[in-house]
């Protein structure tokens, strides 16, 4: 346990020595960057020399804190958010290097590595902690650590304003926790969270269970909690971006994960909420990435559609423990958390790709690209696989957690009751977020690395650094193992499903990992084949005339700009969710025989934030400035009334 708690130390000093030092100084990054992976490694040797699957490791000390306890459990739980929050940090530290040196952000640089540092060691401290009051100081680190990063570039008023956004969110999120903890507290005597199957039901169950769901869904980003998750995640640099969605929204993942594991009877209508959530979250999540111009708010939106896919699997799981259908909790939880993994391994991937691009043509603008393949076919390979991967097609790690959530909704129809057999329209709407995710990566990859550049900047971009394309690398090398020997994951996912519940069915994750070798198999000869086949096809591209220009649909000579935009593409899925997504479409109509030069844009702003929440808000601020003008106006003897109806007030409350 020393190792470990040495790691987070060393983690969250990381970017001290650099506030020491000039900021052009480049050793000050150079430290940072040593020491972020110094702690990095050291972590991960206390976990695996402390910790083995089938127990846990605990530490437990004392606190001057008035119910606080240093109290830090490591299970099987804890393994499955770590392992792949250890692997994303580091890679997110050596893309950082070359993608945002010191030299060239002197005025941000040191602020932000500061800042990398503790969000690490808070999120290591948020997947450990077993006291409350431990927990909500790890959580309060985290969420002012990311606030930080959001606004890395404070000079910008987008970084500004969505930083701001995600500061009222989390702060709200926190507030329900408070009362979340302080419900535990009442329930078991103690801020110290009780072993998984042992609180037993009460009257401030659902209380406890409706605080969880608002206060980390808020974090994870289930909708319509989702407001600040896009701008967050588009404002902040490529690198820490990767680090926000593939892991920080997982800490909302992992506390409802962990809270629901506490109770020893689980209501049907908990696994239905979440369930149902799970639905509106996938679906409208992608829907919005369809429609986005923003190649990271683009992928954002997709962080919240794989929300929802978590969000089904531990549904499911949540179903089966009420129904007394282990093998159903098991399926539906080892999907959830191996989709946790999947998605932060991926997610990051092409996070990390997108800042690539970004780097070296100076936009997010997904038409301001087109043709990139040429000038960047390392990134363009990479970008092919995490999206490849993020569809949930084979041989990538994200068809392998999918399956196992098919696997669940499937062993629904066992049950006789309609209630439980409901459960198989999980299935088809996987399917349908898969088949639109699916369309939304063609056009991403169609528009940005296929065809003809579409600007300057992008015909004289370059690829990514050796640096920054090791760091991809190893994720998509990740990605690729989950995919290819997901057996050797078994022993790990039934050891987490047992630490949520003692559950009966552990051989059902066993048997599902079985009939997965066979897809292993193939999903290695499907790269041989294509592999051979792409060999194939660029000799022959090698010896065809290349004077011969595309067939222009009747014009003689077209231009870069008759090409496929981001919203012609899309246009036809978005309008099947025009009821919900509301996009505003503006120009592109032409009248007479000869038409003057006219244009076309499309927005579709967040229903949720721009369209409800944000005039509410300025509705509710001109009636308090309208209160505020009228209440305090200077006059003395009014205020003196005031005091006066306040005390009366008081006195018929208290009864005298």
């Amino acid at each position: 346990m020393i190792f470990f708690l040495s790691g987070i130390a060393i983690m969250a000093i990381s970017g001290l020595p650099g506030l020491l030092m000039s900021s052009r100084d480049r050793r000050g990054q150079a430290t940072a960057e040593i020491l972020a992976l110094l702690g990095t490694i050291t972590t991960l040797i206390g976990l695996l020399s402390s910790t083995t699957l089938a127990g846990e490791t605990v530490l437990r000390a004392g606190w001057s804190i008035p119910g606080g306890e240093l109290l830090i459990r490591i299970d099987a739980i804890s393994l499955i958010f770590l392992f792949p929050f250890l692997l994303v940090f580091a890679m997110s530290v050596l893309f950082g290097k070359d993608y945002w040196p010191q030299a060239q952000h002197p005025e941000n640089s040191r602020k932000l590595r500061l800042f990398h540092g503790l969000i690490a060691a808070g999120m290591t401290l948020v997947f450990t902690a077993q006291n409350g009051i431990l927990f909500l100081f790890a959580w309060e680190v985290m969420a002012l650590a990311s606030f930080f990063l959001i606004t890395t570039e404070d000079d910008r008023q987008e970084a500004r304003r969505a930083g701001f956004i995600y500061l009222v969110a989390t702060h709200t999120g926190t507030l329900a926790l408070f009362a979340l903890f302080a419900l535990l507290d009442l329930s078991c005597g103690s801020f110290s969270l009780p072993a998984a199957g042992t609180l037993p039901a009460s009257a401030v169950t659902t209380a406890i269970f409706l605080l969880a769901l608002f206060g980390f869904g808020l974090k994870a980003g289930i909708m319509p909690l989702h407001i600040w998750l896009p701008g967050a995640h588009a404002a902040a640099p490529s690198h820490i971006s990767a680090l926000l969605s593939g892991i920080m929204i997982k800490t909302g993942i992992y506390g409802l994960v962990r809270i629901t594991s506490l109770f020893a009877t689980i209501p049907l209508w908990w696994g239905w909420v979440l369930i149902i959530l799970g639905v509106i979250t996938g679906i409208f999540g992608v829907a919005y990435a369809l429609a986005q111009h923003d190649l990271k708010r683009l992928l954002a939106y997709h962080s919240v559609e794989n929300i929802g896919i978590i969000t089904l699997g531990l549904g499911l799981a949540l179903l089966g423990r009420s129904a007394g259908l282990p093998e159903l909790a098991m399926l539906g939880l080892a999907g959830a958390l191996l989709h946790v993994v999947n998605h932060a391994l991926f997610k990051s991937l092409l996070f990390l790709s997108a800042g690539a691009v970004i780097h070296t043509t100076g936009t997010r603008e997904i038409d301001q690209m087109g043709g990139l393949i040429r000038s960047h076919p390392w990134t363009a390979a990479l970008f092919l696989g995490g999206a490849v991967a993020i569809c949930g097609l084979p041989p990538f790690n994200g068809f392998i957690s999918e399956w196992f959530i098919y696997q669940g909704s499937f062993r629904a129809l066992v049950d006789q009751r309609l209630t439980l057999s409901l459960a198989i329209l999980v299935a088809p709407v996987l399917a349908l977020i898969g088949g639109l995710a699916l369309a939304c990566f063609v056009k991403v990859f169609g528009i940005v690395f296929l065809g003809a550049p579409r600007t300057p900047a992008a015909a004289a971009g370059h690829d990514a650094t050796w640096l920054m394309r090791t760091a991809m690398l190893v994720l998509l090398a990740a990605c690729l193992s989950i995919g290819l020997l997901p057996w050797l994951f078994a022993p790990l996912l039934e050891a987490a499903t047992l630490a949520w519940a003692p559950l009966s069915g552990s051989g059902a994750i066993t048997a599902s990992m079985t009939s997965l070798v066979w897809i292993g198999i193939l999903g290695t000869t499907l790269i041989l084949f294509s592999g051979l086949l792409s060999w194939w096809l660029h000799r022959r591209s090698q010896q065809a005339d290349t004077e011969q220009s595309t067939w222009g649909c009747g014009y003689l000579w077209p231009t870069n700009r008759m090409q496929y935009t981001a919203s012609s593409f899309a246009a036809p899925l978005v309008k099947l969710f025009r009821f919900g997504l509301w996009s505003q479409e503006h120009g592109g109509k032409t009248y007479g025989l000869f038409p003057s030069r006219s244009s076309f844009t499309s927005h579709t702003p967040d229903s949720i934030l721009d369209r409800l929440l944000l005039p509410l808000l300025h509705v509710l601020a001109i009636a308090a400035t309208w209160l505020r003008t009228w209440l305090q106006n200077g006059v003395t003897s009014l205020y003196l009334l005031y005091v006066v109806l306040t005390l009366f007030a008081l006195l018929l409350l208290s009864g005298r």
